[in-house]
């Protein structure tokens, strides 16, 4: 038996345009001692090259803007002064009764437990006007008149 001896041949790597090998490092080696800092070159951020000038605030821009917002001051005023909640409301009760202060209780307890679907605060102002009170103190035993529903 005879052994043939074949050329080695050497593979040489692909190198495609644009892509290096791994390894393989970009510009000189040069190499830095252990103890230097590192320096980089920039923020690595890409920024804007347009010119940024600022423009300055005219006279007219200033007069249009403060126009704009007396003309939104107005208008939230008429909204809070006409506009309300849009809706069904629940009117105070027309028939009234003689009710008593429980101990402890307040004229908003009092106007919660006489008219329970009526809102609170208009049933406590409707018996404070009919009793004429002049403040919101309450003693227990005290008869009132209340507009019950």
């Amino acid at each position: 038996m005879t052994i043939i001896e074949t050329p080695k041949i050497q593979a040489s790597p692909v190198v495609r345009p644009g892509i290096r090998p791994s390894g393989a490092r970009r510009g000189p080696a040069t190499r830095r001692p252990g103890g230097a800092r590192i320096r980089y070159r920039g923020t690595g951020v890409v920024m804007s090259r347009a010119p940024h000038r600022r423009r300055p605030i005219t006279p007219a821009t200033t007069v249009l803007l403060s126009l704009v917002a007396a003309a939104i001051t107005v208008w939230l005023g008429l909204v809070a002064q006409f506009g309300g909640v849009v809706g069904n409301t629940a009117a105070v009760p027309e028939r009234l009764a003689v009710v008593q202060v429980h101990t402890g209780e307040t004229l908003t307890q009092v106007a919660q437990r006489v008219a329970p679907d009526a809102p609170v605060g208009a049933v406590a102002e409707r018996i404070r006007e009919l009793n004429e009170l002049d403040s919101a103190a309450l003693h227990a035993g005290q008869t009132l008149i209340a507009p019950v529903g």
